[in-house]
């Protein structure tokens, strides 16, 4: 009986299985659209560049910096049809592009409800896979989530290319449907508040040592280091390589973290903050010198490492972030999809200046050396306010303690 334990652990259960396909359709669906969004508003529409960049970073905003909402709505409705309403508004958003293809106020308003949509459902549908489930499986669960939207967020783009410009109209239609029924299956999951423990907050173990880290800004700092390699990898590899190469990378990256993520997801979890750091920044770092390098082997390589680099600090954060909090799981990745905004946004402001910085000085390979001298940077610094932090709290209970003994 003993062995067949740890077998009896590892199997999902059945909502659990349902919200991973489920999170593969969702993306699936999204990311046959969302990539071409520019295009669409602008070839299509009219819309000129410097609308449509106001635009998506909007939606971006909303998209991320709207998950602090999931929480309240989440403790006052409950996880599944917090899920229900955000699926009924990315459905509503995706068939309102239908007639929308005709009408920029329409195609902006659909986007908007799209992107609202997505900042209410995936904090609760993260919350809703752990909740009633042991400590141990969170790292198994939330790897076998992230997998789950990589495969979907790397099949959606080619799935859709036949159909974006040709028939845009059937393919918002499909998507459309596709969110219909994923949300008509959503409707049969039982409700969370029939397992009392899924609100549970872990208790911390008695004399386990934490490090100081702040979850949220290390997810800040994480995501700010990682998007420079997201936003301006096509920029310096696509001239250096050829537009194809650069596909090949992207569907080798999304391979590797569907299939990487939940083989490390164990080790990721044992590991202590600072370590992860180490592991994660380091990977990073190393990816960005091979970026630098230049030629097909340079970007290759950099972007595998870049990869591990990804898994290991995407996860131990979401993990330390759910550890030290006593707010309900929602609300908990909530705060984390807002942290992953405010990186995401700083990147992109920063990262344009450095760019342009380093194409004028005529070497772009400078600039991924100065982002490699972030990635080492930057985990010192962290742990160096981590420990100032954890000094400045222990010597005011050290002075109150020698009064009393004086």
């Amino acid at each position: 009986m003993s062995a067949e334990r740890p077998t009896e652990q590892r199997r999902f259960t059945t909502p659990q299985g349902f919200l991973l396909a489920g999170s593969f359709l969702i993306t699936l669906g999204s990311f046959a659209v969302l990539p071409y969004m520019s295009v669409l508003l602008h070839q299509r529409l009219g819309l000129g560049l410097g609308t449509v960049g106001v635009v998506l970073a909007v939606a971006s905003l909303i998209q991320f910096a709207g998950g602090v909402v999931a929480g309240p709505v989440a403790a006052r409705i409950g996880l599944r049809r917090s899920m229900l309403v955000a699926l009924a508004l990315r459905t509503a958003g995706f068939a309102a592009f239908v007639p929308g293809l005709t009408s920029p106020v329409l195609a902006i308003g659909a986007l908007l409800l799209v992107s609202a949509g997505a900042a209410l459902y995936l904090p609760a549908n993260k919350a809703y896979l752990v909740g009633g489930s042991p400590d141990a499986d969170r790292p198994r669960l939330l790897s076998a989530s992230s997998s789950a939207f990589n495969a979907g967020m790397a099949l959606g783009p080619p799935a859709a290319a036949p159909l974006v410009m040709g028939s845009p109209g059937v393919l918002f239609t499909c998507v459309a449907g596709l969110f219909a029924l994923v949300g008509v299956g959503h409707a049969f999951l039982p409700r969370e508040e029939a397992h009392p423990e899924t609100d549970a907050s872990p208790e911390p173990t008695p004399g386990e040592p934490r490090s100081r880290l702040s979850p949220f800004l290390v997810t800040v700092v994480s995501v700010y280091a990682f998007m420079f390699f997201q936003h301006y990898l096509a920029l310096y590899a696509v001239p250096r390589t050829s537009a194809g190469f650069y596909g090949v990378v992207l569907m080798g990256y999304a391979a590797l973290l569907v299939v990487a993520q939940p083989l490390l997801a164990e080790w990721i979890a044992a590991l202590s903050y600072p370590a992860a750091l180490r592991w994660g920044f380091g990977a990073m770092a190393a990816g960005m010198a091979a970026i630098a390098g230049g030629g097909h082997a340079g970007i290759a390589v950099g972007g595998a490492l870049l990869c591990v680099g990804e898994i290991v600090l995407f996860l131990k954060n979401d993990l330390e972030a759910l550890a030290r909090s006593s707010a309900p799981p929602a609300t908990v990745f909530g705060r984390q999809r807002l942290a992953a905004g405010i990186g995401a946004f700083a990147s992109g402001v920063v990262g344009g200046q450095l760019y342009a910085a380093a194409e004028s000085a005529g070497s772009a390979r400078a600039f991924w050396v100065v982002v490699g001298l972030q990635c080492l940077l930057l985990p010192v610094l962290l742990m160096y306010g981590g420990r100032r932090t954890a000094r400045g709290r222990s010597e005011p209970r050290a002075e109150a303690a020698s009064e009393l003994r004086g």
